[in-house]
């Protein structure tokens, strides 16, 4: 029987007024899980209950190392669950074990990040005029709100959560409905890390109840999204209504642009991990390959051998071997089935490797790939003078293993290729010409640009688009910290007695012109002649 989970609300396991949501294997097409899914009813009472947890200081009033000490134990229960908590993930996304093996461990370095920041970071003593002392202390916003894609459902959730929680906020989260499990298990590590109860609690359920709900209630005071840019949108809407904080990362179509002067082997390798990582369902993907013309057949060819190697070793994704997953559901399969199919079936492009759904059984360990959502790697090639621009596949997120490649003959014309487009998450510049890399990488528009590396992220390095397809606001780092805090300048007259009779009573007898005085500074009193 499928194992049924329910919300984390106040510490502990609550059901949910909505409808069940079922939880469903990618690989298979089995629902091996069902979740409760919170009502706006649940949202109403959940959201109540986080302004009072959070008003009555227990977490938003404690002090920075207090907090920095729940956070370092969440980073070592974090470490001891993972064997229990990759599997899990691996199974509700359908994501390679090895990836899952790779990703999950690096969430640990996020709460030790914000755990050491709260213990370093200094008050700044503003400089004023006269006997006033002036400084700024960061202050929590309140109860904030958390919403998740399903790609990477712990990791997404871990860089959001470790700096709200550091700034003393009180926080709701609210998965896909397609990967709740491992949010909801989250739960029970942050109360056993010490973390009070209600400071943060998970509501899974859809985008369009629960979702709405959360972010349109006038306690929230700042939404932070993560998904596809129609989504953002609408969200960040909802928010603007209540004029809450916002941050979104939102869509990609990141170009990775192969110079002559990259060494190809490494380019080849970087294109595929920039590109079918978790299937290529990530907002970064490498999905516009852009290579100098005097090597596109000699990277066509790598790519192509790369490609049939990674679909030959494809199979089911709790195997440690298996180099990579399904999509997440049959509605993504269509989604990227219809693109490519438009694509080659206009006769813009013809698919130099894969092209389709995989169906028969893996090489690997001999599941049945018709039963799950596999999808082949493609590469896509210009059927003739570069007709791939005219494809919706060039322009639009497929979210999907499908790259498509292009030529160019200048630096002008990559630089161009790479900025044609509504999205600037991500980008990268392959070349081992270091005045090349930097030349190019700066005229980029992207929120993030590597140079010969694809995908790397830390918790000190910002995570933001560079227009507004691809979001507003940035992740990791002080600045994400700072954005879930709001500034309270505090402002002290150390002036004697004496000193503030003789020189701020602005309405005393005999007194002449006031200069400075009020808003402006402190005030110097001029008697009259």
């Amino acid at each position: 029987m499928a194992e049924t989970y329910l919300m984390w609300v106040n510490g502990q396991e609550r059901p949910g007024r909505a409808e069940l949501i079922p939880i469903e294997d990618p690989a298979t097409g089995e629902i091996f899980a069902q979740c409760h899914a919170a009502s706006p009813e649940d949202v109403a009472e959940t959201i109540d209950l986080a302004q009072t947890v959070f008003q009555s200081g227990l977490w938003s009033k404690t002090s920075p190392h207090a907090r920095a000490d729940v956070l370092e134990a969440a980073a070592t229960l974090l470490a001891k669950a993972l064997p229990a908590l990759i599997p899990l993930e691996v199974r509700q996304t359908g994501r390679a074990a090895r990836e899952m093996r790779a990703q999950v461990p690096s969430l640990v370095r996020w709460f030790k990040y914000y755990a050491a920041l709260l213990r370093t970071e200094e008050r700044a003593v503003l400089p004023t005029v006269g006997r006033l002392h002036n400084w700024v202390d960061r202050i929590p916003l309140g109860v904030v709100v958390q919403i998740t894609p399903f790609n990477h459902p712990l990791l997404i959730l871990v860089k959001k959560l470790a700096p709200a929680l550091a700034a003393g906020n009180c926080v709701i989260a609210k998965p896909s409905e397609l990967t709740p499990l491992t949010t909801l298990a989250l739960g029970k590590l942050l109360k056993e890390a010490g973390l009070p109860d209600g400071v943060f609690n998970v509501l899974p359920g859809y985008g369009a109840t629960t979702g709405k709900a959360l972010v349109q209630h006038p306690l929230v005071r700042k939404v932070d999204v993560t998904g596809g840019t129609v989504a953002g949108r609408a969200i960040g809407s909802l928010a603007g209504g209540n004029l809450s904080r916002f941050t979104a990362e939102l869509g990609g179509k990141a170009p990775l642009v192969v110079f002559a002067a990259a060494d190809l082997d490494v380019a080849v390798n970087g294109i595929a991990f920039g590109s079918f990582m978790a299937s290529g369902q990530t907002c970064i993907a490498s999905t516009r390959i852009i290579v100098e013309n005097t090597v596109t057949d000699e990277v066509l060819e790598k790519l192509k051998a790369k490609t049939e190697s990674i679909a030959r070793r494809m199979g089911s994704p709790g195997s440690p071997e298996s180099m990579m997953g399904p999509l997440i559901s049959a509605k993504q399969l269509q989604n990227v089935t219809t693109l490519v199919d438009e694509a080659v079936g206009s006769g813009n492009a013809t698919a130099l490797t894969g092209g389709k759904r995989m169906t028969g059984q893996s090489q690997l360990d001999g599941i049945d790939f018709a039963k799950g959502y596999f999808f082949e790697p493609t590469v896509l090639v210009s059927s003739s003078n570069q007709s791939l621009l005219q494809t919706r596949i060039w322009r639009e997120e497929a979210f999907g293993p499908v790259i498509a490649v292009l030529g160019f003959d200048t630096e002008a014309q990559a630089v161009a290729l790479a900025n044609d487009s509504e999205f600037g998450l991500g980008a990268s510049v392959w070349t081992q010409d270091l005045a090349q890399g930097f030349r190019v990488s700066e005229q980029i528009d992207a929120g993030i640009v590597w140079v010969n590396t694809h995908h790397r992220n830390d918790p000190s390095s910002p995570w933001g688009g560079a227009k507004s397809a691809s979001g507003v606001g940035s992740e990791n780092g002080v600045d994400a910290l700072r954005e879930y805090t709001t500034m309270k300048s505090t402002v002290v007259n150390y002036a004697s007695a004496e000193e503030a009779r003789a020189a701020e009573d602005w309405f005393g007898e005999g007194v002449g012109e006031m200069f400075g005085m009020g808003d402006v500074g402190v005030g110097v009193l001029l008697p009259r002649s």
